[in-house]
């Protein structure tokens, strides 16, 4: 039967509908996970179109995902984050929902707390397990959006719930039924979509739900959850594993909008960012992060990267204020005394640190030769160096320059000015003494103020 398509506005084949496929024995996708090897990536040659949304938004998981895998947060350190990310995401709350637990008492206070300060961005929801015991919770703590967890992988359903497929969307359907009757919009956590039988369990649940949400009135939103990062995001990737594959899917086999759509990854395989960025693509509104990319096991997807991400494909922050990463960075440092490794992207220590003196000799000359970006005007962190055996004349004019702000001024100095030319000489003579370390900013500071005019303002 032919159909005019309202999405398309073309003449098409009438959707297909699928059913559940409820078999007596679970499908691992043992060709592509058989756990003694790395699972492989397949390709079908079948070629998703991009259909990016008009309306793209980060949302977070720090203070529920991204906690399960730190010390606890307190109740202030949690309401001081809250606040810097209504901050970062700006008057059109670009992050637009954060979840909370709510099992212990310090966990609701920590959401009432934060709640009563009145922001409107982000809003403020909760996460459960698929029990009634658990939402009666959310019923009492009035809370407008939950998240439920619904397991959609036959490794789950069958091994960890010990339940057949149609036992599993039977309860999970009971359950999200509860919270339409409450009046509750719930966001459904398909849990390990990337090995799920996606055409035998998970359209024909998002169908189901769907058909639950169009008579209670309420929309139901679906959360694809890349739980262990087995995610790809080619475009001809076959699925379980294609996050192209994925989005395309609910799309195209379901009624769901793209504003309902949301994609919650996990970096096990350094994909995490570039897989939240082809769900942005393929057509899923909402990407969900944590900040610093704190989450189980490697991590979930970095807020801060999808910050930048966002910028990058819109070609604008939208009112994001990417300073306020650098904030958040240094609270998370110096407040809960978090170790962010230095390398990492945007806010360790050397991401847009130099030692090599060729380096630093073209930080010199142009900042712009060998920093990503103007990291000073956009991050609040100038570009810096580290000095070392290795960091010759420039690095050390370089630094200078940068700690003292001189750049520009009647002060700025060279790789001939004698200060320069003198710390280079004491910095050799060290590692002529078989010195292995670097040389900390309070000795190079030290000699700047004995070899020369310049002070710290």
């Amino acid at each position: 039967m032919l159909i005019l398509n309202k999405k398309t506005n073309l003449l098409e084949q009438e959707t297909y509908k699928y059913s559940l496929q409820d078999v007596s024995e679970p499908n691992l996708f043992r060709d592509v996970y058989n756990y003694e090897e790395v699972p492989k990536v397949v390709f079908n040659h079948r070629r998703s179109p991009i259909d990016m949304p008009e309306n793209i938004w980060i949302t977070d998981t720090t203070m529920r995902d991204g906690q399960q895998s730190v010390e606890p947060y307190t109740v202030e350190q949690i309401v001081q984050l809250y606040k810097l990310m209504s901050k970062l995401g700006g008057p059109k709350g670009i992050i637009r929902q954060t979840e909370f637990f709510i099992y212990s008492k310090k966990d609701r206070e920590a959401l009432d707390r934060c709640r009563d300060l009145g922001l409107q961005f982000p809003e403020i929801t909760s996460w459960i397990r698929a029990t009634k015991d658990d939402f009666k919770l959310v019923k009492e703590m009035n809370i407008k959006e939950t998240g439920i967890l619904v397991s959609c992988s036959d490794y789950h359903i069958f091994k960890k719930l010990k339940m057949t497929r149609r036992q599993a969307l039977d309860h999970y359907l009971s359950i999200v039924k509860s919270a339409f009757d409450a009046g509750i919009r719930p966001r459904c956590h398909f849990e390990d979509i990337t090995r799920a039988d996606f055409y035998g369990f998970v359209v024909p649940f998002i169908n189901a739900l769907h058909e639950l949400s169009v008579e209670a009135g309420i929309p139901v939103k679906i959360r694809a959850c890349d739980t262990m990062g087995y995610g790809i995001p080619f475009s001809e990737t076959a699925l379980p594993r294609s996050v192209p594959g994925i989005i395309y899917g609910i799309k195209k086999y379901s009624d769901i909008p793209s504003e309902q759509i949301e994609w919650h990854g996990h970096n096990d395989f350094y994909k995490a960012v570039s897989n939240a960025t082809a769900a942005w693509l393929y057509g899923a509104s909402a990407v969900n992060c944590s900040l610093l990319g704190i989450g189980e096991r490697t991590g979930n997807i970095p807020l801060e990267a999808m910050v930048m991400e966002y910028a990058s494909l819109r070609g604008t922050f939208d009112g994001m204020d990417p300073t306020v990463i650098t904030e958040i960075r240094d609270y998370f440092r110096k407040d809960i005394g978090y170790n962010i490794p230095p390398m990492t992207p945007f806010v360790g220590d050397y991401f847009n640190q130099t030692r090599a003196g060729i380096h630093a000799d073209g930080l010199l000359k142009d900042e712009e030769i060998y920093n990503i970006f103007d990291t000073g005007k956009i991050l609040n962190r100038p570009a810096t160096v580290t000095i070392s055996k290795t960091s010759g004349l420039a690095g050390i004019a370089y630094f200078i320059n940068s700690y003292y702000k001189l750049i520009g001024t009647d002060k700025e100095v060279d790789k001939k000015s004698e200060v320069v030319v003198k710390i280079k000489e004491w910095v050799d003579n060290e590692y002529e003494n078989e010195r292995q370390t670097s040389i900390s900013t309070g000795e190079i500071v030290e000699l700047v103020e004995k070899y020369s005019d310049i002070r710290e303002k």
